[in-house]
């Protein structure tokens, strides 16, 4: 499978980018490309934004192909990794529009989670929000993306390939609604 000039342009600057570096107790320690923070274990800060639409569905897309983590998998959350000199709240408000093209809405922040498996290590703040407005998906993040109920997405978890940072930050968002 071979990845276009404007994937592996893209994927390339991402591995650069400076992001928040942070301890197993979320203290910032400083920034690091990206790439570098992956290559040595470090731990670093992402954001995870649940988009649902005004009859309670969520937003569910899948990764592009040239994704380093989890290509082609399925994502219950948009987001990413918080750029040096961003808060959390910064971050998620950045990726939600980079990634799905929605903007001006207010994020509802729903706590934070440690997640840590071999090549992604990451400190987690789950945020929500609902819009109706169209998707303007980025190519060189998301494939395609569909509205789900919950109990749906839930029900297809067993059968997919699901990015399991992302279903952590689900699992929280839902038991911070009971």
């Amino acid at each position: 499978m071979s990845i276009s000039a404007a994937e592996q342009a893209h994927r390339a600057a991402s591995d650069v980018e400076s992001v928040a570096w942070v301890d197993e107790q979320d203290r910032l320690l400083g920034c690091l490309p990206r790439a570098e923070l992956r290559a040595r274990g470090l731990i670093g800060r992402c954001t995870f934004i649940l988009l649902f639409n005004s009859a309670g569905e969520l937003c569910v897309h899948r990764r592009a192909l040239s994704k380093a983590l989890y290509p082609g998998y399925w994502d219950v959350a948009a987001g990413g990794m918080v750029d040096a000199g961003e808060d959390y709240a910064q971050a998620a408000a950045r990726e939600l529009e980079e990634e799905l093209g929605i903007a001006g809405v207010e994020l509802r922040a729903h706590g934070r989670f440690f997640h840590d498996t071999p090549g992604n290590r990451l400190w987690g703040a789950v945020y929500s929000t609902v819009s109706d407005a169209a998707l303007r998906l980025q190519a060189e993040e998301v494939l395609e993306a569909v509205f789900q109920p919950v109990d749906q997405v839930l029900a297809s978890i067993p059968g997919q390939s699901f990015c399991p940072d992302s279903l952590q930050a689900l699992r929280l968002y839902l038991d911070s609604l009971s």
